[in-house]
Parts: C-alpha cells; sequence; structure tokens
C-alpha cells in the first residue's frame, strides 16, 4: 500500500513525497530514513508534505554526545568536527557508533501544502520529537558546543516528513530547559504506564536527566505507600537527589557493578528486589545490573539508547531471571505535555533541572 496522500485539487506542481519520508532516502534502496545510511537533506527540493525547519540548536543524545567527547579526548573542536563530518557524510546526525542522534530546535521557515493540518505555521519556534538519525539535515557552521547539556547551536536546516511528532516550544520556560526536557520526554509517561500504587522503584542513573524525571514520575505512580530507590554513580548528583526529597533511598553505586547494584538495591526492597527497575545510564555494560536488582517476574525498563538488548535479554536468560523487558520508546502519546506538566508541578524538580540546562 503507498503511503503518498492524494494531492488536493489545483496542486500538481510540488510531488508530495512519502508520508514516512522515504523519498529522502539515498541508500541503501528500500530503506527507511531512521535505518538508512544516507538521506537527501537539499532544503530546495520540494515536497508537499514536508515542513521545512531553519535550526538553531542540536540537542545531541547523551550516549552519542559522550562517544564523541571520549573519541575527541574532550576537544570540543573534535566534537564538532565528528559533528559536521557526520552530517556531511550521511545526511543527518545519525551517530555511526552509538546509532543514536537526538532533536533539534528552531524556526519553521515553509510548510507543505498538504502539512497544514500539523497545526504549524511560518516563524513558530519549534522542537522535533523525532530522533535527529532520521532528519534530513544541513548544517553550514557551528556557532557554539555546550557539553553540560549536550547541545551545539548550528546554522542550518531541517527537513520533518508528515509523521515526524513535533512541538511547538513553551513560554514560560527557558528554551535551551525546555528542549532539554523534550529530549527524553519519552521516559516519564511511559513509567507511568509501568509503576503501579505500593510498588519499589530502583532507578539507575537516577540523578541524570532522564533519571530525575523517572524518579519523579515513579514518586507520583506509587504514592507514599510505595518506594522509589534512586541510584547514582556521581555523589554530587546523589546529594542533589536527596535534598529532592523525592527517593526514600539515595545510594552511590557504579551502574556497571552489577553486584554492587544489586547489594545497594535489596536492603531497601526487603532483601526481594525492585518491582519495577528503570535503567536511565548513558554507558553500555548496566544491562545486568538492572536485572539482577529486579524481583522475579519484575519489569525492567531500558531508556539510554546505549543499552545492548541482546546483552539484556541473553543476561536475563543466563542467570535464569525471569522479568519482563521493556525498550524505552522516545515516543509516547502526549509525552511533550506530560513531562512538561510533570516539570511546571515541582518548583523544587524544576529548578535543579533549570539549573543544569537552563
Amino acid at each position: 500500500m503507498s503511503h503518498e496522500p492524494t494531492l488536493p485539487a489545483g496542486t500538481t506542481s510540488v510531488p508530495p513525497g512519502d508520508l514516512l519520508g522515504t523519498h529522502r532516502v539515498l541508500s541503501p534502496p528500500g530503506a527507511m530514513p531512521q535505518p538508512a545510511e544516507r538521506l537527501d537533506a537539499d532544503p530546495s527540493r520540494e515536497f508537499s508534505t514536508e515542513i521545512l525547519v531553519d535550526v538553531e540548536t542540536l540537542n545531541i543524545d547523551a550516549a552519542s554526545f559522550r562517544q564523541m567527547e571520549e573519541a575527541s579526548g574532550g576537544d570540543l573542536k573534535g566534537v564538532e568536527r565528528l559533528v559536521l563530518e557526520t552530517i556531511a557524510r550521511r545526511g543527518k546526525q545519525h551517530n555511526p557508533v552509538t546509532g543514536s542522534g537526538g532533536m533539534l530546535l528552531g524556526v519553521v521557515r515553509r510548510v507543505g501544502a498538504q502539512a497544514t493540518d500539523r497545526g504549524l505555521a511560518v516563524g513558530d519556534r519549534v522542537a522535533t520529537l523525532a530522533s535527529l538519525s532520521l532528519t534530513p539535515l544541513t548544517v553550514r557552521r557551528i556557532l557554539a558546543v555546550r557539553p553540560a547539556s549536550a547541545q551545539v547551536d548550528v546554522e542550518g536546516t531541517a527537513i520533518l516528513f508528515h509523521s515526524a511528532p513535533v512541538a511547538k516550544m513553551p513560554t514560560d520556560m527557558p528554551e535551551r530547559l525546555a528542549l532539554a526536557l523534550l529530549d527524553v520526554a519519552g521516559a516519564a509517561p511511559q513509567v507511568a504506564r509501568l509503576a503501579q500504587p505500593g510498588e519499589a522503584v530502583a532507578v539507575l542513573g537516577a540523578g541524570g536527566k532522564s533519571g530525575l524525571l523517572c524518579a519523579a514520575e515513579a514518586r507520583r505512580r506509587v504514592g507514599m505507600e510505595g518506594r522509589v530507590i534512586g541510584v547514582e554513580s556521581f555523589p554530587a548528583y546523589a546529594e542533589e537527589l536527596r535534598a529532592l526529597g523525592i527517593c526514600d533511598a539515595v545510594v552511590v553505586a557504579d551502574a556497571r557493578d552489577p553486584l554492587a547494584v544489586r547489594d545497594a538495591v535489596l536492603p531497601h526492597t526487603g532483601g526481594a528486589g525492585a518491582d519495577l527497575t528503570l535503567s536511565c545510564v548513558n554507558v553500555g555494560g548496566v544491562e545486568l545490573s538492572a536485572i539482577v536488582a529486579t524481583k522475579d517476574r519484575g519489569k525492567v525498563y531500558y531508556f539510554a539508547m546505549s543499552t545492548s538488548f541482546t546483552a539484556a535479554a541473553l543476561g536475563a536468560e543466563g542467570i535464569g531471571r525471569d522479568v519482563d523487558l521493556y525498550i524505552g520508546n522516545g515516543y509516547a502519546h502526549h509525552h511533550a505535555a506530560h513531562t512538561l506538566d510533570l516539570v511546571r508541578g515541582s518548583e523544587a524538580l524544576r529548578g535543579l533541572l533549570a539549573s543544569r540546562y537552563g
């Protein structure tokens, strides 16, 4: 079945393109935009189902930014070079090592005739909620690299497909903070689905951006009868997490050490393990830590893009642990509004996030 929509009467000069963006795939033939090796990001080519955006900031996925920092020895000029090389080669910011992308902030320049149903107009300030790993992108130059927030200010253009989620920027918080929150907007609403009243929830990487949101959402869902255990490897982040007061216990442990994580979590769950463990750590090798911290027939949710789902599945099998494994989907219905409202509802959480990302 074709995904190409029917052209409205009188519109024949601009081709529609495919709603899923396959018309922008250059290689390999038949690929979807996300797994494709290379996309056509030429903004001069018009398709009536597309939206063209002038890009101001790239919010790079945490795992991707960390990898580029390490590959560059901490040299931000090296990060610039890797970003420009990736975009020039692939037509998108799709890290070839981590496989992840990020999202962007920009201003709508053009709305195709068959994209008006998206509710956007020229001049709207928007954030894309679809990964940079599938967004056709050109960057003329990089203006600044901000490692604390994994954000890169640029001059460039991006093409949004009809199927790609996008949100207008809120006006009641700094744009850099809103962009940072929208980058991980899928996490909190999915925790809301998984966490049940009275449960024990462990959050690995609880002091980071997605970890803070997951811990706050877990607190709302399990209630005072439940327990939220934050696991954080950085002592400074652990102290900030304690000060927030959303966790019943905060422990410092390296998520790459499964036995240390297990021994840190179990005493706070009566020795049974967590009903739900949320892994928000942006490094590899932490898959088993989440599993051993979880009780038999519990649930494990992996949000970080650094997760190896092979390691998670085979790791659970290898230690005979019957747990349900959930892949962190970056999209959920109404996820942008959910996440922004979560932060608006807590002055302490908003203040902490603003101090880091605003």
